[in-house]
């Protein structure tokens, strides 16, 4: 293998890694064209905490 395609393909892995830190909840799509990666899509998804129905019901009523 050439240094250039050795250079290259670490320089993707770490662009893999860096778009996998901190994501909790999402996905990765690494698009590939005439076997080669064109394009790495990173989607994240923030998921808030579900609120309880208990205290929901609880500032409905106060607020009457």
């Amino acid at each position: 293998m050439s240094k250039k395609r050795e250079a290259l393909d670490d320089q993707l892995k770490e662009r893999i890694v860096k778009a996998l830190e901190d994501l909790e909840y999402g996905s990765i799509h690494i698009v590939v064209h005439d076997s080669q990666v064109v394009q790495i899509e990173r989607t994240e998804k923030y998921r808030l905490p579900a609120e309880k129905l208990e205290n929901k019901n609880v500032s409905v009523r106060a607020s009457k």
